[in-house]
């Protein structure tokens, strides 16, 4: 007779803070709708708004990304194209590797289960600008809270320039740091073991510092895109005190975890 298990969600943990800039950064945008004299690419801004924002999927693409590389789970094999040879890869989808139970895997109807897999556990919310009037204030910027860079490509073979334009979210701009992590009654450990709950925290730690020591968004090896984490509270609230009505977070024992990414002194841009 086969063991059923139930899946129980057992409490969210809630990474809050700031993402700041250290340069320029292009999450690229529609250009629908531009006039003359606008940049060739532009960011993406909320149409509410208007203001400069980093996509949730941008950064939880990145960070899944990194980690994913860093833990050796990405296969690259060479495959003929049109006769032609070229490399690729693809993203891991073995859901018994906890980076891809912390970030989600496709399920079909064939796929065999597991009581220990749940649905995606990191949820990354969309990130606002922050500091909006110091940059619309700021007499040097270019359009609404960003910066034009012009960028020269030059050909190879006949040294011809060809100019571009890239809007930029100006360095010092400051962005909401909002991540959710859900954890199930799975996620305990045996005694004498480290919980699978543990290991997903500190995964999202080390996604966190591989972003900061890559970039975000695009055109990161020409300099853009560079980040700092600010990671001002850590909480959680339990599956009881939702059941309970209790709506006031409690501070979580896993904000240890963070102290590489809390109490750091200002930077300089």
């Amino acid at each position: 007779m086969s063991e059923t298990k139930t899946l129980k969600l057992d409490r969210k943990i809630f990474i809050q803070g700031e993402i700041k800039l250290l340069t320029g950064m292009h999450v690229g945008g529609s250009s629908l709708g531009l006039g003359i004299g606008g940049a060739d690419k532009v960011v993406i801004r909320n149409p509410i708004d208007n203001l400069p924002y980093i996509p949730g999927s941008s950064l939880k693409g990145k960070m899944r990304s990194l980690l994913e590389k860093s833990l050796n789970l990405v296969k690259i094999e060479k495959v003929k194209n049109e006769n032609k040879e070229e490399w690729t890869g693809t993203l891991c989808i073995d859901p018994d590797q906890d980076a891809v139970q912390l970030f989600g895997f496709p399920v079909d109807d064939k796929a065999d289960t597991k009581p220990e897999y749940a649905p995606t556990r990191l949820i990354v919310r969309d990130s606002r600008l922050l500091n909006e009037q110091t940059l619309a204030d700021a007499e040097n910027t270019d359009m609404y809270c960003t910066e034009i860079k012009t960028e020269v490509a030059i050909d190879r073979l006949t040294s011809k320039a060809n100019p571009r334009q890239f809007e930029r979210v100006p360095a010092g701009a400051r962005f909401g740091l909002n991540l959710v992590l859900d954890l199930y009654n799975v996620d305990a450990g045996s005694q004498g073991e480290s919980s699978r709950a543990d290991r997903f925290v500190h995964l999202v730690c080390q996604a966190l510092s591989l972003v900061e020591d890559d970039y975000i968004g695009g055109q990161g090896t020409r300099g853009y895109g560079q980040v700092e984490f600010l990671v001002t509270s850590v909480t959680e609230r339990t599956a009881d005190s939702y059941r309970q009505g209790q709506m006031e977070r409690q501070p979580s024992e896993y904000q240890k975890q963070f102290a590489l990414f809390m109490n750091k002194e200002e930077a300089p841009v």
